[in-house]
């Protein structure tokens, strides 16, 4: 990837996470009554400062929603990308992102995991959009790979709602891009697709994990 690819990718994934940020708090403003967290370690949160927090020990997770880049199977076409290839990746980023999730929300006496709901419960819904894979693997074509320095990029979009009553209290967006240190290059498969994006959403679910651990336990 040359050095302007990079920046206008830089430049462009800088306006995707504007705009969101822009539609999240006219949203929020209008509909939700939800109000920015300042601390947040996501590109934007926004919570209900209204909502009892401390009644929420056990989180209800539902399937995290996956989507690609607009356009993205149309650059494919030397990967030989067909939408059956699609579906099967979007099936493994959300059982591998919930996967994640569940792990760290359960880690060292954390969160239960239910799946139902109840007055403790938080409901926890999240989206992947905007998927960026840079070296997918086909299950008709030959095994492929990509010397480069990034595997990909994703925006995650999460809410958080009281299970009982379906209200909106929490609200976060973020875009990671998956990165070598120091942008050294390499060769990129499924294999290195999978562990990179594994090591950005153990850092999504360690900020949420870290935000309920101050805002729902009381813990600084």
């Amino acid at each position: 990837m040359s050095r302007v690819t990079q920046k206008i990718s830089f430049s462009v994934n800088a306006l995707i996470i504007s705009m969101l940020i822009m539609v999240a708090q006219n949203v929020s403003a209008q509909f939700d009554n939800l109000v920015a967290v300042d601390d947040s370690t996501l590109a934007a949160a926004f919570i209900d400062p209204d909502a009892d927090f401390s009644l929420f020990k056990r989180v209800m997770i539902l399937d995290t929603f996956v989507s690609f880049r607009s356009g993205w199977q149309r650059d494919q076409r030397s990967n030989r990308i067909s939408a059956r290839d699609m579906d099967r990746i979007k099936t493994r980023v959300s059982e591998l992102f919930n996967s994640v999730l569940i792990e760290t929300l359960e880690s060292d006496d954390g969160f239960e995991v239910v799946s139902e709901t109840d007055y403790d419960v938080l409901l926890i819904r999240a989206a992947i959009i905007d998927l960026d894979i840079t070296a997918p693997q086909s299950t008709t074509g030959a095994r492929t790979s990509s010397y480069t320095a990034n595997s990909g990029a994703a925006t995650l979009y999460i809410e958080l709602y009281d299970s009982v009553s379906g209200q909106i209290i929490g609200r976060a967006m973020d875009r990671q891009s998956a990165r070598q240190a120091g942008s050294m290059m390499r060769w990129t498969t499924r294999a290195s697709n999978t562990a990179d994006a594994r090591r950005v959403f153990r850092d999504w679910a360690g900020a949420l994990r870290g935000f309920l651990d101050s805002h729902y336990t009381g813990e600084q």
